[in-house]
């Protein structure tokens, strides 16, 4: 059950962030502190090595997302950025070289990169960011950190979907503070890069070690 005091904290949330900047006041202002996030410290090694290459392209994402402020939505419909911060590149880009680090760790492929290195790869990630914000919940004073990839693994040489997987995750951050929200990001995108590599190196047939 909420408590009012839980309750009367959330409202104050809401009321404190309904000032932020808006989608269209990105540019300008003084500069923005700026955080970027790390790929996981453990990420899953793989059962064995493929001579494959593998491309991790871009993820697509809608203009709110495309872009190196850190999004709160108050509410499904509302799209804010926290301010005096900001992500190190945009937050379609941060992914990609999330992928890129975790499946490199992997040491499951010949060669990982944004582009491939003659021709073509034999794999392509192709992916859509829908979801890479904070949630602010009514009756919880604790804002919620959610993060949706759709994840398609393509075969270049005939454009095949050989697999697709939806992939969520959440996070509960304790404060409003940046340093607490970026913390909770983190650890998202940590289960997230986890559970994708595990997929991907199921799919291509070098599962990771148990």
């Amino acid at each position: 059950m909420t408590t009012m005091p839980d309750r009367r904290h959330a409202l104050m949330s809401l009321a404190a962030l309904a000032g932020l900047a808006g989608c269209g006041a990105l540019g300008g202002g003084p500069a923005l502190d700026a955080y970027e996030l790390r790929a996981p410290a453990a990420a899953p090694v793989a059962g064995r090595s493929l001579a494959r290459d593998v491309v991790v392209e871009v993820p697509e994402a809608g203009a709110a997302l495309d872009t190196d402020r850190i999004m709160i939505r108050p509410n499904p419909l509302q799209a804010q950025y926290l301010p005096g911060a900001r992500w190190t590149g945009s937050a379609a880009g941060m992914v990609q070289t999330l992928m890129l680090r975790t499946l490199q760790d992997a040491n499951a492929f010949r060669y990982v990169g944004r582009r491939p290195l003659g021709p073509g790869a034999d794999y392509a990630v192709v992916s859509e960011l829908t979801d890479f914000q904070v949630e602010l919940r009514e009756g919880r004073s604790t804002p919620l950190i959610r993060m949706r990839l759709i994840v398609r693994l393509v075969r270049e040489a005939d454009a095949t979907v050989m697999a697709s997987r939806s992939f969520q995750t959440t996070a509960e951050a304790p404060s409003l503070e940046t340093l607490a929200i970026v913390t909770a990001f983190n650890a998202a995108t940590d289960a997230l890069m986890d559970d994708l590599a595990r997929w991907l190196l199921a799919r291509l047939g070098a599962a990771p070690r148990s």
